[in-house]
């Protein structure tokens, strides 16, 4: 059944509240599975990379009282294209059924008899003060927790919040979207009978790299707030169980916690950066300057698959060069024993792991990724002299490899199994958001990466207008394209590989 006679349905799925890891493995699959994902301005958009190229991305967020599309047209939106037979992931922050209206679009659905489905999320409520070391119940502090919110529909006829109720309820009180209001809330429930010395917690982009908390008493909360000029989104914590914060915090302790490191690497391989740097509490926005595709000289790989028994020696310089190797390989042979005899050598621990993926010993492997060391390598095991070479690798790649090969002696194939080209799209609006707020790092991970991005933003020019930016590079190849613009690397890994990448940067966040 195709696509557009299928019957539509509408998934409401809860994005969680901000952590991409904290997404629900069933709204993982729902996202895999879209046509079309519409998602709100507290989104993390890393996620939006689950769904398929072919998915259709609208942002249907609101800032304050700015909707990008109004409630009543975003409602009948999902019915239409349900209607047309689409899959339609509504991606919401949290938990949808959690001061997110997500019950008013899915009653709206169900009134138009539309298939839905409801895939609730980890709520702000408890993963942004679990992330500020504050637990909500505590057996010596508290044995429950009321939730609520400091913002109602202004029109309503009276407010349904009786703050005299939450002040005497027993527990811990969580408070959504009070941030403007703190002062008013903190004298409400101080007049209703809380104790002024009551602990406050006010937690910031709770879960993520950005996640800032503040700490007071009901008496002194709103002038910590305004002194700290402390803005929305943010969680309000009251009750004893915030004492525990100083014994319990962990989140905050993380060494790369509130840097933004941008990461250009091809989507296929930025989670190897993505996830490392996630752990150490950064903010990261992907935003890949490059994707790989097959190479415009066809004929010279299917000749030198063909006779790979003439090679006495395979070189692959990338892990990307031993897939497209692979790929095209495995067109014409069924069996990885008809690679034959020639032996193998792989530049760099990453290129050597993916060898072994295809269950291949890698004989040579230097240490650095240079053509005179990985002459020198090949040449220790053997003499170069009257060998035949395949080298394997991208295509325009540097002239030093094949040169330092065949001054040793040995008979070169270069051989281009692969491309890069520019990648222009930014689904997430990782770009326009880098643009506007800047960044502390971003890494490089080759020469053609550095090539695309100063094409596309003009680095130098971004470099001045965020004075604190800074270049973390994974290698002396990719140093050598960032000098070219007169740009030094603040760090650039010892060993050139991903984690590599992430060790000098920190190491250099350190020091910093």
């Amino acid at each position: 059944m195709s696509k557009t006679t299928q019957k539509g349905r509408v998934y409401l799925v809860g994005a969680g509240p901000g952590a991409a890891g904290l997404l629900t493995l069933r709204g993982a699959e729902a996202l895999r599975e879209a046509d079309v994902v519409i998602y709100d301005a507290l989104v993390n958009r890393s996620l939006l990379h689950l769904a398929p190229v072919s998915a259709r991305l609208i942002f249907g967020g609101k800032r304050a009282s700015q909707h990008a599309i109004p409630q009543d047209q975003l409602n009948q939106m999902l019915v239409d294209l349900a209607g047309e037979g689409k899959r339609v992931v509504r991606l919401k922050g949290g938990d949808p059924y959690i001061f997110g209206r997500g019950g008013e679009e899915i009653a709206h659905l169900a009134k138009a008899k539309i298939d839905f489905e409801v895939v609730p999320g980890v709520s702000s409520f408890s993963a942004a003060p679990a992330f500020a070391g504050i637990p909500l119940t505590h057996r010596d502090h508290s044995s429950g927790f009321v939730v609520i919110t400091g913002y109602e529909d202004p029109d309503k006829p009276a407010p349904a919040v009786d703050w005299s109720a939450v002040a005497n309820a027993p527990g811990t009180k969580i408070v959504f979207m009070g941030v403007k209001q703190i002062a008013q809330i903190a004298d409400s429930l101080v007049g209703a009978g809380m104790a002024k010395k009551t602990p406050v917690a006010m937690i910031r982009w709770g879960t993520t790299g950005r996640q800032e908390t503040i700490t007071g008493t009901l008496a002194n909360i709103a002038a910590v707030c305004e002194k700290s000029e402390f803005k929305p989104p943010a969680i309000i914590v009251i009750g004893e169980v915030v004492r525990l914060r100083d014994q319990l915090n962990w989140f905050e302790k993380r060494p790369l916690l509130g840097q933004r490191i941008v990461v250009t690497r091809a989507r296929e391989q930025a989670g190897s950066l993505v996830e490392p740097f996630s752990r150490l509490g950064a903010e990261v926005l992907e935003l890949p300057m490059i994707r790989t595709v097959a190479p415009a000289d066809h004929e010279s790989l299917i000749d030198a698959i063909a006779g790979l028994n003439a090679y006495q020696w395979l070189v692959f310089t990338s892990a990307n060069g031993v897939d497209w190797f692979f790929r095209h390989f495995f067109k014409a042979f069924e069996d990885v024993r008809d690679i034959g005899g020639a032996r193998i050598a792989a530049v760099g621990p990453a290129t050597a792991a993916r060898l072994r993926s295809y269950h291949l010993k890698v004989d040579v492997m230097p240490e650095k990724f240079a053509g005179a060391e990985v002459a020198r390598a090949i040449n220790d095991y053997e003499s170069i002299e009257n060998l035949s070479i395949c080298l394997l690798r991208a295509e325009k790649a540097g002239a030093e490899l094949p040169r330092e090969l065949e001054a040793a002696g040995g008979i070169v194939d270069d051989i281009p199994v692969y491309r890069t080209v520019a990648e222009e799209e930014d689904r997430t609006g990782a770009g326009a958001q880098l643009c506007e707020h800047g960044a502390e790092w971003i890494t490089f991970t080759s020469p053609s990466t550095v090539e695309h991005f100063h094409a596309r933003f003009d680095l130098p020019g971004l470099l001045k207008k965020f004075p604190g930016l800074r270049i973390a590079s994974i290698g002396p190849e990719t140093t050598k394209a960032l000098s070219t613009l007169k740009i030094e690397a603040a760090a650039e890994a010892r060993e050139h590989t991903n984690e590599g990448l992430v060790a000098a940067l920190s190491r250099a966040a350190r020091r910093r």
